[in-house]
């Protein structure tokens, strides 16, 4: 079926449904299971619902659907990735189609990074208008056949809600229904999503009227307080922030204040001026909604994008509060699910562009240091996948080494934990520098290192012990310790805590010689895992009923 593979090409892709009646007779289908998401929604800290502000990414690019439909990737050059994970809450897929259900390459990369995904649905104009009257004047029984259609397909899909966006006057009758609506639609996908989400775009009033307001105010209300949050529209001022701060009371963190990058209409700051909104959003307590970052690839062109988007969100990272990683093993090659080429071990195995945003991996935070320390992705080399990440830095002059924070943490440490790292320097001099990892623990009277006689580290900084070799039980999982390849560097470390909480882990680079002079260096790492060796000695499950379906052979 047209649906579910592209006609040209017969390849499973992305769909989305439009109008009511595709809607309403919408059924799970075999041909569908391509759809499915197959990553679950990773934990992280702190979780959604902690009292402090969010950060929505709302993705609307070019119509949607594009590259990104294609559910087993395409040979797409330069297209657009997102990968500042670390950095935001809830990640919305936005079209105009009536209802837009996230490709599910997006929900894949996003679980795999801790954040949820909502799809959109959408009805405007005058056929907006008609939909409404036929779903919301109706009665009960109409508008819960919407939402419960709407929470079986995020069940299905395995995504995590939905933001409603109705932009067309409604009816006295259909607008009397809408909290209703918008209320039995919450509840539904709260029982079929685990950690479910509806928001409510800022559009209409309770008179049925539609005037984008740009604030929380009484005259939409009733909307914010049948669901779990509302997405301003872009056209505010300081004043209504206050005012919408004041009425949000204890909910203020379920206000996202809309931040167009684009930039449209009357607006604060865009583009490379976002920060100018972040600012007062974060000044009065409140979550905010980015609206297309894809101008960063739409606008400055798709040439310098990685570079560029580096650089956006690096201009925003101080009012975007960060996520923790909470559960070993973390694994990563760094991979954006993009690439000029693909990798094994160092080794280039296929030249050519390809894109499947399913094959990215966790990614780490994106420090920058104005002048002395950037971090990016490399396509250039990789030890598997498409990309790696590149560490660029300077040594000061008269100091040892760098510490570069790849990722924050928040669990309790295992007893013992492994640790891999695969590395390439690059530059003139490579042999100067030595790269190593820092683990950081909370400070706490009983943490300590080894065994009970250790006296515990200043600053609670670890630095874990090299492995010559693997330990029997692991030489399986980690026969690369000390064999790397392709200029790539193997390294296993081992960490002995007790009753410690992980904090950070770091790339230490030092050099082997102090100099009065400053001394630049760059890095590229491949792959880093952290691994509790417990659970790694322990027999892995056995794989049962394993069935192959939906063959085409070419």
């Amino acid at each position: 079926p047209a649906r579910y593979f592209d006609t040209s090409t017969t390849e499973p892709i992305s769909f989305f449904l439009s109008g009511l009646e595709e809607l309403l007779s919408w059924k799970p289908d075999s041909n569908d299971d391509f759809n499915i998401s197959s990553v679950p929604l990773a934990k992280r800290q702190p979780p959604l619902h902690s009292k402090r502000p969010r950060t929505l990414v709302c993705h609307d690019m070019r119509g949607g659907y594009i590259e990104d439909r294609f559910i087993q990737g395409s040979a797409t050059r330069n297209p657009y990735v997102f990968y500042h994970w670390r950095y935001i809450d809830i990640f919305v897929y936005f079209s105009h189609h009536t209802v837009t259900i996230p490709p599910v390459c997006w929900t894949n990369a996003a679980h795999r990074n801790g954040v949820p995904v909502l799809g959109t649905f959408i009805t405007e104009w005058t056929d907006g208008e008609k939909l409404c009257e036929a779903f919301l004047a109706g009665g009960e029984e109409s508008y819960r056949a919407v939402s419960e259609q709407l929470a079986r397909i995020a069940q299905r899909y395995r995504f995590d809600g939905w933001l409603v966006n109705l932009e067309n006057m409604l009816s006295a009758a259909a607008v009397r229904n809408l909290p209703h609506f918008l209320r039995h639609l919450t509840a539904e996908v709260h029982s079929a999503v685990p950690g479910g989400l509806v928001i409510w775009y800022d559009s209409i009033l309770q008179t049925g009227a539609l005037k984008w307001q740009n604030e929380l105010n009484e005259e939409n209300r009733v909307f914010f307080d049948a669901c779990d949050g509302l997405f301003t529209n872009y056209n505010w001022k300081e004043e209504h922030l206050e005012r919408t701060r004041r009425l949000a009371g204890l909910r203020h963190f379920d206000v996202y204040v809309g931040v167009d990058v684009f930039a449209r209409g009357d607006v604060i700051g865009g583009g490379f001026d976002t920060d100018k909104s972040l600012r007062l959003i974060r000044r009065h307590g409140l979550s905010a909604a980015i609206f297309a970052p894809g101008w960063v690839y739409e606008h400055l062109g798709e040439e310098n994008f990685l570079q560029n988007e580096n650089k956006f969100w690096g201009s925003l990272a101080e009012y975007l509060p960060t996520h923790s990683i909470c559960v070993l093993p973390l694994a990563t090659s760094f991979s954006l699910g993009m690439g000029t080429s693909r990798f094994l071990e160092g080794k280039e195995e296929e030249a050519g562009p390809w894109y499947d945003l399913s094959a990215q991996e966790i990614q780490p935070l994106y420090p920058e240091r104005e002048g002395w320390l950037s971090t990016g992705c490399s396509l250039q080399d990789a030890w598997c996948g498409g990309s790696s990440l590149k560490v660029q830095g300077t040594i000061p002059p008269g100091e040892e080494h760098v510490v570069v924070r790849l990722f924050s943490l928040q669990m309790p440490a295992p007893p013992k934990l492994f640790l891999t790292l695969l590395y390439k320097l690059e530059g003139p001099h490579p042999d100067e520098f030595a790269v190593s990892l820092e683990l950081t623990t909370w400070d706490s009277g009983t943490c300590h290192e080894g065994n009970v006689t250790s006296l515990p580290e200043p600053n609670s900084r670890h630095h874990p012990r090299f492995l010559p070799a693997p330990p029997p039980g692991l030489a399986k999982l980690l026969a690369a310790c000390n064999r790397g390849s392709n200029g790539w560097t193997s390294r296993c470390y081992e960490l002995a805590l007790q009753d410690c909480s992980l904090r950070d882990l770091s790339l230490l680079v030092s050099r082997h010689q102090p100099s009065p002079q400053e001394t630049p260096f760059t890095c590229l790492l491949g792959e880093l895992r952290v691994l509790d060796t417990a659970s790694v000695e322990a027999s892995p499950p056995q794989v049962q009923n394993l069935v192959a379906s939906q063959l085409w052979w070419q």
